[in-house]
């Protein structure tokens, strides 16, 4: 089955949902143009998860995603932490900080009972995952409502598992992919690969439709995935320059530097491995720190150095995501961008 007429869409190209940078307005912006938008959830509180959902009902009549983390909690033990506070501790003098003035909490949810019975009410016709899947109780209630189930798949390995536990679709997330890497069998990073490496193989190895997700950023990048066997294209990054998007003002000036060519894998910013372009944190810890609190801790440790340092109009101390592949991004609202994505076939359908 097609990927249209699986999700209802007239475009085959699909919004990455980025926490962070996006809330409800990007996503109507491109379910309104054919494509299929998406909200990043798991930073949102019950208030503002019930806020976003009730403005992207109002906000469009076509489909849309709405997309969890499934990471299995963890509270860092005290010398965790404190090994992380000490290696930003000079970072925290610098900008005259107190090192102990933290905000609390993880920051990032997973998916629950609580959550479900928000989301139950305007039962979305799509909802994705990131880190693997839900129990099998709560994936039985998603479908329960008729929702169509995608997740991201960063090994064949971790393909046949969602295919064997429930998902409707599969999202290769390639090496390139800007943000969190959705591993979730291991955490091995010699095991990624790239996007066109890893989507035939996903394509060859399960039944149900992949979508290719990873430094893919123009129609080329997107005509290519479709001659491997990609039934859609999942683009995140090129969407970030959107004004539709709530990218920061020090990420934006960092997507249009010389800055952007230049990104890496680091831990630094939540605790799991995520892409974005280096910066100065990055450079002198290292990207990937042993020392980094557990996922997603390490949100609350950087934030007040992120916050102050964002004031003062710098990207140091800011977890900038992008893909690898930044050349083409431009500065165009969201509907422009993702009709000129999209397939030529789907503009003759449509048009």
């Amino acid at each position: 089955m097609r990927i249209r007429d699986l999700l209802g869409i007239e475009l085959d190209i699909l919004q990455a949902p980025m926490a962070g940078v996006q809330g409800s307005r990007l996503a109507i912006a491109v379910s309104n143009a054919g494509g299929l938008g998406a909200l990043p959830c798991a930073t949102l509180g019950p208030d503002a998860l019930r806020r976003e959902l009730e403005a992207l009902r109002s906000g469009t009549s076509r489909p849309f995603n709405v997309n969890f983390f499934c990471h299995t909690p963890v509270t860092p033990s005290p010398a965790e932490e404190a090994r992380f506070r000490e290696k930003l501790a000079p970072y925290y003098e610098e900008l005259g900080l107190d090192p102990n003035l933290t905000p609390a909490g993880a920051g990032r949810a997973p998916f629950t009972h609580d959550v479900a019975d928000i989301v139950a009410e305007f039962a979305p016709p799509v909802v994705s995952f990131h880190f693997g899947l839900p129990a099998a109780d709560l994936l039985a209630r998603v479908k329960g409502w008729g929702a169509k189930v995608l997740s991201s798949a960063t090994t064949v390995e971790e393909a046949r598992w969602l295919e064997a536990h429930g998902a409707d679709v599969i999202i290769a997330q390639g090496l390139e992919a800007g943000g969190h890497r959705g591993h979730f069998l291991r955490s091995d990073l010699t095991e990624q690969m790239g996007t066109f490496a890893l989507l035939p193989q996903i394509v060859d190895a399960v039944k149900v439709p992949v979508i290719a997700a990873g430094g893919i950023a123009d129609a080329r990048g997107v005509r290519a995935a479709m001659a491997l066997g990609a039934a859609g294209v999942q683009i995140g990054t090129a969407y970030l320059l959107c004004p539709e998007a709530d990218t920061s003002a020090v990420h934006r000036a960092a997507l249009t530097s010389a800055a952007r060519h230049h990104t890496a894998l680091t831990n630094l910013f939540s605790g799991r491995p995520a892409r974005g372009i280096m910066n100065r944190l990055m450079r002198e810890l290292g990207p990937m720190s042993p020392d980094a609190s557990p996922f997603p801790w390490a949100v609350a440790a950087v934030a007040p150095l992120r916050a102050r340092a964002e004031r003062n109009g710098s990207g140091d101390f800011s977890p900038l995501w992008a893909g690898q592949n930044t050349s083409p991004l431009a500065e165009v609202d969201a509907a422009t961008l993702t009709r000129a994505l999209a397939p030529l076939d789907a503009h003759r359908e449509i048009g």
